[in-house]
């Protein structure tokens, strides 16, 4: 029976596969109760802010001191992630966000908040997520092997809507509700939750990257140099930064300013309601998360992703048409859904396709590109809001960014891995590649009663060193096979240049020929022109010495000559 059930979960349920292992299930669990803390912050600083003053301005503020630190130290985060132990880091960033959440609970609880109090702490906030985020991204590899990356990021997707965007906002709103509108308290709570993740990765061991044996120690602003040199040669990357970075820019500030003000401000709904909205989006991620945990990954990955993201977008104008929460609620389900749907692919595609040593860097990369202009946005929305309307700003950031998202899918090289196959075939629940995912197909049932085997521990160590082993081969056929393809692309280049070198050439033999035919013909007309000279200088000469009546004779004869000569 427990086999049977066993087998129910690896096939049904291989998003939890990844749970197996005990630092991944303590990176999981302290995730999840700080997920919780973050939604109910999220609810508790909009509301906080409109209490101060009912302007979008108040919360635009306050997003722009949050994401300026952000934005400014993902770099020096990404390289600390790399060369540090990535624990630790998460750690320490943890320890920032929580003293900086608990100090505006206790301003809030004891009356002597201020906006300014928002702005300062929040921008503490915002730098310790700036080495948290990084080192996340690129500690989960470290954690579990490289066939469950996919049901780690969608176990990922699964928790992190669920507890940011569901939980968190729900009993954020019900905090603040219940506690007479003030979000103080929550935010002591948020703090709490920060201090049962700091627990669950003390307990985790050391995940710090062991350097290669021929690896020489290098300067953090070396490893920063050489993250970008891998980030601009591959197209398919710094592509989807920009397209991110301008997306962004365009709809994330209205997203996160104005649907609040709406809800408290236009519609007169309490904090709850506000909470309810961000739960269903909470839920849309979930159901996306279930669903590409359990598919393969799509042949057109970069198409998908793509598209996915484009009808995201879309969503935001919805907020600026909706009239009723029910309303706000399925815009908020397909936003997130489609969000998470497109997410899911580019996390698992970058953490195949990235070398291991590289990917913190390019993770920083990632959120520094694509969120580098979100403190404008976040600047721009009050203003625009109090210029155009709310709604209208909502509604325009959404077409926009949806037409500017889509159009970097023709980018020159964005479509170039998945025309060249490197992930065809790959299962979004487990990696399958010829002659290594042949090795964890299950096999027909045995006719005979196998005898029992002893069980494989988690924690073991000869498991856990071929467990190693084998992610490192798939890493390197993985690059193998994006060396091939990028090779083959540079050969039918080159074959193409030696093609058109080869017309030039023959162009220029031909043409060589016919200036020297006509070369010849000018220097026999030159010649020609010589002795025709001297006839004629002879012939006036003949004629200055004839006779008189000689003349007329002599004229024709001379003429003859010329015409011989």
């Amino acid at each position: 029976m427990s086999d049977q059930v066993g087998g129910f979960v690896h096939r049904r349920l291989k998003i939890l596969v990844p749970l197996r292992h005990r630092d991944f299930r303590l990176l999981w669990a302290g995730m999840t109760v700080s997920l919780i803390g973050d939604g109910i912050m999220l609810i508790a600083i909009a509301w906080q802010a409109y209490e101060l003053s009912n302007a979008p301005t108040a919360l635009s503020l306050v997003g722009f001191s949050m994401t300026v630190p952000h934005v400014v130290l993902l770099l020096v985060g990404g390289a600390v992630s790399d060369r540090f132990d990535r624990r630790k880091v998460m750690l320490i960033a943890d320890l920032i966000r929580m003293i900086a959440v608990t100090a505006l609970g206790l301003l809030s609880v004891y009356g002597h908040i201020q906006l300014w109090h928002l702005a300062v702490l929040a921008a503490f906030y915002g730098a310790g997520t700036a080495f948290f985020g990084p080192a996340f991204d690129a500690i989960v590899p470290d954690l579990v092997p490289e066939a469950e990356l996919p049901q780690a990021n969608s176990l990922d997707q699964f928790v992190r809507p669920a507890a940011f965007r569901m939980v968190g906002p729900a009993l954020g709103g019900w905090l603040i509700a219940a506690f007479d509108g003030r979000p103080g308290d929550a935010l002591l709570i948020d703090g709490f939750t920060f201090a049962i993740s700091i627990s669950c990765l003390i307990l985790m061991r050391s995940s710090r990257r062991a350097p290669a044996e021929d690896e020489e120690p290098t300067s953090m602003v070396g490893d920063i140099k050489e993250g970008f040199r891998y980030v601009r040669t591959q197209p398919w990357l710094w592509g989807t930064f920009l397209a991110a970075t301008l997306a962004y820019l365009i709809f994330w500030g209205p997203d996160e300013v104005l649907l609040p003000f709406i809800v408290k401000e236009e519609m007169g709904r309490s904090a709850s309601e506000l909470g309810y909205i961000y739960a269903f989006g909470g839920i849309g991620a979930m159901f996306a998360a279930v669903v590409m945990g359990n598919r393969d990954m799509p042949r057109r990955h970069m198409t998908f992703m793509y598209v996915a993201w484009t009808l995201s977008t879309l969503m935001v104008a919805g907020y600026g048409i909706a009239n009723f929460p029910w309303q706000f609620m399925a815009f908020a389900f397909a936003f997130n859904a489609l969000e998470s749907a497109g997410l899911i692919v580019w996390i698992t595609t970058k953490q195949r396709l990235v070398p291991g040593r590289l990917l913190g860097r390019v993770s920083s990369f990632d959120w520094f590109i694509s969120i580098g202009l979100v403190p404008l946005s976040y600047a721009f929305a009050g203003p625009l809001a109090e210029s155009l309307g709310a709604r209208t700003t909502l509604v325009a950031a959404g077409l926009l960014g949806g037409l500017v998202t889509i159009s970097f899918l023709f980018l020159p090289g964005m479509r170039s891995i998945e025309r060249s196959g490197v992930l065809a075939g790959t299962d979004l629940e487990l990696l399958s590649e010829p002659g290594l995912g042949a090795l964890e197909s299950s096999a027909p049932p045995p006719r005979e009663p196998l005898p029992v085997a002893r069980p494989i521990l988690v924690d073991d160590e000869m498991v856990g060193r071929h467990q190693e082993t084998l992610a490192h081969l798939r890493e390197a056929i993985v690059r193998w096979q994006a060396s091939r393809s990028a090779l083959g692309g540079e050969i039918q280049t080159l074959e193409r240049e030696e093609h058109v070198l080869e017309r030039e050439i023959e162009f220029a033999r031909s043409r060589l020929v016919d200036v020297r035919t006509r070369l010849a013909v000018m220097r026999g007309l030159r010649e020609h022109y010589a002795v025709a000279g001297h006839q004629v200088t002879d012939g006036l000469e003949r004629l200055s010495d004839a006779p008189t009546g000689a003349e007329p004779d002599l004229v024709p004869r001379l003429t003859a000559e010329l015409d011989a000569g």
